[in-house]
């Protein structure tokens, strides 16, 4: 909720300060035109479409790389789940004296990978939980090592337990994969800058045109909040957490 809530007023103070700069451009492009009549927009329309056509590439690249990681996040999940029950299956080829023993850590262990996701935005409460979920790794790993030694089943096993760990370092450092902030401080000042000029172009009108100001500052501040969302999909609204549900159904297959 935190989360959400500076991301909402992120939008709503981008929102504000746009409407500002258009206004502001306004009364610079009035001023100068009262000055120079004839020369008050000569050249003008080059900059601006340099610096919209600037905006609009920065807000597709943003939204593109935003959108890109939030599907593979999601296929990642799908792809633990997979490792887990593979891992979990091939339990089977082991001596059935320590396959309760291992069956049982297997569960605690997918209890704990759950815990990660679901106790944000608490995140010391998540760093525990991973932390517990690698030393449950660290058990099992120890565990399978040493029922497998010497059998032909080592190979599968100990294979399909390695995927299992793998995903988790992919997993967590794609949590964290996000583009540097001054992509984002960019942004923002390109698109304060874009409410300047745009400002500047309608200061021919007599009357302020509220209503193209307004959806111009809205469309861009929506941008970036849709983007931020994307970005952080565990925090927002936007969520990958209807993707947990194949990792439940797992946990649920265990019993």
């Amino acid at each position: 909720m935190q989360f959400t809530l500076l991301g909402l007023l992120l939008a709503v103070g981008l929102f504000a300060a746009m409407l500002a700069s258009q206004e502001f451009g306004r009364r610079l492009g009035v001023r100068r035109a009262a000055s120079d009549p004839d020369g008050a927009r000569a050249g003008a329309g080059v900059v601006d479409g340099a610096i919209f056509a600037l905006l609009g590439l920065l807000i597709a690249f943003t939204f593109s790389g935003a959108a890109s990681r939030f599907e593979e996040r999601r296929k990642l999940i799908v792809e633990e789940a997979n490792a887990i029950g593979t891992a979990y299956l091939r339990i089977d080829l082991l001596p059935a004296a320590v396959q309760g023993d291992l069956r049982e850590s297997f569960r605690r262990y997918l209890d704990a990978r759950l815990a990660v996701y679901r106790t944000l935005p608490d995140f010391d409460a998540s760093k525990a939980e991973l932390a517990r979920a690698n030393r449950l790794q660290q058990e099992i790993w120890a565990k399978a090592v040493a029922a497998s030694a010497g059998t032909p089943a080592a190979v599968l096993v100990l294979s399909a337990l390695n995927q299992m760990i793998d995903i988790t370092t992919t997993r967590t450092m794609a949590a964290r994969a996000h583009p540097p902030a001054i992509i984002f401080v960019m942004l923002c000042g390109l698109a304060l800058l874009g409410a300047l000029l745009a400002g500047d172009a309608m200061a021919a009108a007599k009357k302020r045109d509220w209503v193209h100001m307004a959806t111009f500052a809205f469309a861009v501040a929506g941008a970036v909040y849709v983007i931020l969302d994307l970005e952080f999909p565990r925090l927002g609204f936007i969520r990958v957490d209807a993707f947990d549900a194949v990792l439940v159904e797992l946990r649920a297959s265990m019993q």
